[in-house]
């Protein structure tokens, strides 16, 4: 199946319940609401990099912020039973050389994880990226060792342990390791 931008922007259904989509307009208030509105779990934020200490964004910030990100061939939105539950997205390591890209996925409802939606999420994603870019070879993500999940999704994916880097990351008196994770394209076809 190609994959291409437009049917990001349409949306792609992954399975029954599941649609992967471009962030539009009228998406914005409701990804504030999820992920950083007064009624949002935020225990999310407890896994995504809490090191870097990132404020909880007003709509106002948020807002500003995400419309960039409208209608992004690099950010989609995971909907889960027609409801925003989450994004992709996916960045240049190496900036303009446009050689080693990374992804990230968030889940902000902490009732939904484990229920392999990041998984299929990721599965499409990793597809879409290879397809999108074909010149690359690689796709990883970073993460740290206080992520059991995120470890556990790109090993459940066929993403492949590349690095650690011992104690780097400091969060509540505690060091914790960088975690590197990435799959090669001929990896990804063969699975």
């Amino acid at each position: 199946m190609t994959m291409n931008n437009n049917l990001i922007e349409e949306g792609v259904e992954i399975r029954n319940d599941l649609i992967i989509k471009s962030i539009q307009k009228e998406d914005i208030l409701e990804l504030w609401q999820i992920s950083y509105g007064p009624k949002s779990d935020l225990h999310w934020m407890s896994f995504n990099a809490p090191y870097f200490e990132e404020p909880i964004l007003s709509w106002e910030e948020f807002s500003r912020k995400i419309s960039l990100k409208i209608n992004q061939p690099n950010v989609a939105l995971i909907i889960f039973q027609n409801r925003i539950i989450g994004m992709l997205s996916a960045y240049w390591e190496d900036d303009k050389l446009q050689k080693w890209l990374e992804f990230g996925i968030v889940i902000y409802d902490s009732k939904l994880w484990g229920r392999g939606i990041g998984q299929d999420a990721l599965s499409f994603w990793l597809k879409h990226l290879f397809e999108t870019y074909p010149k690359i070879q690689h796709i990883g993500f970073t993460t740290w060792s206080g992520n059991q999940g995120m470890m556990r999704l790109g090993e459940k994916s066929g993403l492949k342990l590349e690095g650690q880097i011992r104690k780097v990351r400091y969060w509540q008196e505690t060091w914790y390791d960088s975690i590197k994770y990435g799959i090669l394209r001929e990896e990804l076809k063969n699975r």
